[in-house]
């Protein structure tokens, strides 16, 4: 699975953000249809990223187009559009059931089957912003195979429930864990919200940390400024890669000696910590920082 530390989010009638974002080092660009385009720029929207998707090189960033949901009667429209430039996924806004997932795989399977594609070439990630989206997440999250990630939209998951918005993110701490938990039940990745306030870099850094600790895989973002303090909290440093490498090796060691756990530094060793390292490892494979 590829990393997705940090998915920015660029309005998809702006060519000059586009060509700029296509420059940046960030996993994932998000080409916009839906809450940063106005009703007017929806069809101009429409034609840049189809065009973008063309002919803008993106420099190994994963190309994704969010667009606007079923309910909007827009949809069918973004899907005709943006297709046939193949973006490398489509971001399926206000998710609430299995069957909106469902609805959209069938729409993408049969470009591909028309376009000669490779099936599933084209990746699903739903947002889940409603609360009927978050007491749905069993089904959602197992679907259809081309979903690969499940991501929180605070913004209008609090305004869904009435929630009062805070700093420190209380009100939605269990939306989050929810997200976070039915995609560590179906093996897909979880993406946490945006942080609006893209002026105070230190306080992004601390949020990305908390919810990488909490088994979120990346964070979507709204401004350049904060890619490298959002993916940098999302990629093992060189202390923590030798430490997980040195409990594999010791772990080796250990089972081949018939021990299935073992002492290091003081601290006790067993199989949990050991799937940890591992995936560790995976985290900074997939973001270039080991072979």
């Amino acid at each position: 699975m590829r990393a997705r530390r940090a998915l920015l989010y660029m309005p998809g009638d702006d060519e000059y953000k586009i060509k700029k974002a296509a420059e940046l080092t960030v996993d994932s660009v998000v080409l916009d249809l839906e809450d940063s385009v106005s009703m007017s720029c929806k069809n101009t929207a429409r034609e840049m990223v189809a065009k973008s998707l063309a002919e803008v090189d993106f420099l190994g960033s994963e190309r994704l187009v969010r667009i606007n949901p079923f309910s909007s009667g827009l949809a069918e429209g973004d899907l005709e559009m943006v297709l046939p430039s193949q973006p490398d996924g489509v971001l399926l806004p206000k998710t609430k059931t299995a069957e909106d997932v469902q609805k959209l795989s069938k729409i993408l399977a049969d470009f591909e089957k028309e376009h000669g594609w490779e099936n599933n070439s084209i990746a699903i990630l739903a947002i889940i912003e409603n609360a009927v989206g978050i007491i749905n997440l069993k089904e959602i999250a197992q679907a259809d195979p081309r979903l690969v990630a499940l991501i929180c939209g605070g913004e209008d998951l609090a305004t869904d429930i009435n929630a009062v918005r805070t700093r420190a993110g209380w009100e939605l701490f269990y939306a989050r864990s929810a997200v976070v938990l039915h995609a560590g039940a179906f093996n897909l990745q979880a993406i946490d919200m945006v942080t609006t306030d893209f002026s105070d870099a230190h306080a992004l850094e601390e949020e990305a940390l908390q919810c990488m600790k909490m088994g979120f895989g990346g964070k979507q973002i709204i401004h350049p400024n904060q890619i490298e303090p959002v993916q940098r909290a999302f990629t093992p440093d060189e202390e923590e890669i030798a430490y997980a490498l040195q409990l594999i090796e010791k772990f080796e060691e250990s089972d081949k000696n018939g021990q299935a756990a073992f002492a290091l530094d003081g601290v006790m060793v067993d199989l949990p910590v050991i799937i940890r390292a591992q995936r560790l490892l995976k985290r900074a494979r997939a973001a270039g920082k080991l072979l």
